[in-house]
Order: C-alpha cells, then sequence, then structure tokens
C-alpha cells in the first residue's frame, strides 16, 4: 500500500492552498461592493498597493476577486485622466452584490464586527 502523502501535494503547497482566501478581507469586500451598488466607481490609479480606490478609501484586496469573477468591468472615462483605469459592476456584480449585501445585514452584529477585525 502506498504512502498517503506519496500522491498528494507536499506539505507546504498543501498548506499554502488552505490559507490562500478567495477573499482576503470580507469587510473591505462588503464596502466596496456597497460602494459600487450606489454607482461609486474603481479606479485603480497605480499598480503599487494601495493604488486601488473606491469613493476615497484604498482598495487592497478586493479589487482581484472582483476583477476575476468578473464583478467589474472597465469603462472608458472620457473626463478621466491618462494612464487612469475606471470599473464599475456589470449585472453580474450587480446581482451579487444585492446577494452579498443582503446575506451580510442578516449576520448578527458581533460576528460582523469580528469579520472587520480579522478580516
Amino acid at each position: 500500500m502506498a504512502h498517503p502523502t506519496a500522491t498528494s501535494a507536499p506539505p507546504a503547497a498543501a498548506s499554502a492552498e488552505r490559507s490562500r482566501a478567495i477573499i482576503a478581507d470580507r469587510g473591505e469586500f462588503v464596502d466596496v461592493l456597497c460602494a459600487l451598488r450606489r454607482g461609486h466607481v474603481l479606479v485603480q490609479a497605480g499598480e503599487h498597493a494601495g493604488g486601488w480606490i473606491v469613493d476615497g478609501g484604498r482598495v487592497f484586496s478586493s479589487y482581484d476577486p472582483l476583477l476575476r469573477y468578473e464583478l467589474v468591468r472597465e469603462f472608458d472615462n472620457p473626463e478621466g485622466f491618462d494612464h487612469v483605469r475606471y470599473f464599475r459592476l456589470t449585472s453580474r456584480g450587480r446581482d451579487f452584490a444585492e446577494r452579498a449585501l443582503a446575506a451580510w445585514r442578516r449576520r448578527p452584529l458581533l460576528e460582523r464586527l469580528m469579520v472587520r477585525l480579522v478580516g
């Protein structure tokens, strides 16, 4: 009989896979969805951490799942700045935001506060 780890991923790789979250900071993600749903625009002003902005606040991790799951799409902003990219919710993103924000509001207050503290 083969050793159980002989065909599975190395322990370090398995640990990294478990620790990689789809949404790194759920509190930030909810805030960004809420702002986008209200009509605000997600702006990419740089490739560095904090180079993404929505409603005047920096976005550090939420842009990745928004892009990956096609919840936002880039649009041409003729009144915008050169070398700055602008994104808004897609119809899929609006539907997702409605469901996600309704589910968030149903969570107990203490749970929502804990998510804000730990991500």
